[in-house]
């Protein structure tokens, strides 16, 4: 067949979904039907393939955006999540650390002052022995001298006085004869 084609028989459209009026004829009338050949046919439908596999990669593209944008709401929901939770169990481990840190203080602060008070303890313990010692040595003295006194012959009595200071560091002992 020839691209376009000259007839001088009527041809009806194809039916249409709007019934289309009759046309109007004198009779003198040639009416002209272009029919497209198989060639126009198929290049037409050639296009509204294109179209349609246009259309599909369009939607194709917007659906991959959209499940793009939700992957990416889930995995920012995910590492939200996680990193809430890696927060609390952060927290826990700082509080677990305070609590075993204030429980190490108190136990050096009661172990420094056990030992604070037995040191105390033992240098009042090593004073008053030195102080009981420098008495001690005093006491003898004085017996030694009332001893000796005693045993002298003199011609008055005397009497004999003391006096005693003690102080931090040594003892003082003061004694006077005094004769009546």
């Amino acid at each position: 067949m020839n691209k376009k084609e000259k007839k001088t028989k009527r041809k009806e459209p194809p039916p249409s979904p709007l019934p289309s009026p009759p046309p109007k004829t004198d009779g003198n009338l040639i009416l002209i039907v272009v029919e497209d050949s198989e060639e126009e046919i198929r290049l037409k439908q050639k296009q509204q393939q294109q179209k349609k596999e246009k259309n599909i990669k369009e939607r194709i593209k917007a659906a991959k955006k959209i499940q793009a944008w939700w992957r990416g709401t889930l995995v920012r929901q995910t590492l939200l999540h996680a990193a809430l939770r890696a927060w609390i169990i952060q927290c826990w481990w700082r509080m677990t650390m305070d609590r075993l840190r204030q429980k190490k203080r108190r136990a050096a602060l009661i172990s420094y002052a056990h030992t604070e008070r037995a040191v105390v303890k033992l240098q009042s313990l090593v004073r008053m022995w030195r102080i009981h010692w420098r008495y001690c040595q005093v006491l003898n003295a004085i017996y030694i001298i009332q001893y000796h006194w005693q045993c002298h012959n003199c011609q008055t009595c005397a009497l004999l006085r003391g006096h005693c200071v003690v102080t931090a560091t040594h003892l003082q002992f003061h004694i006077e004869i005094i004769n009546p």
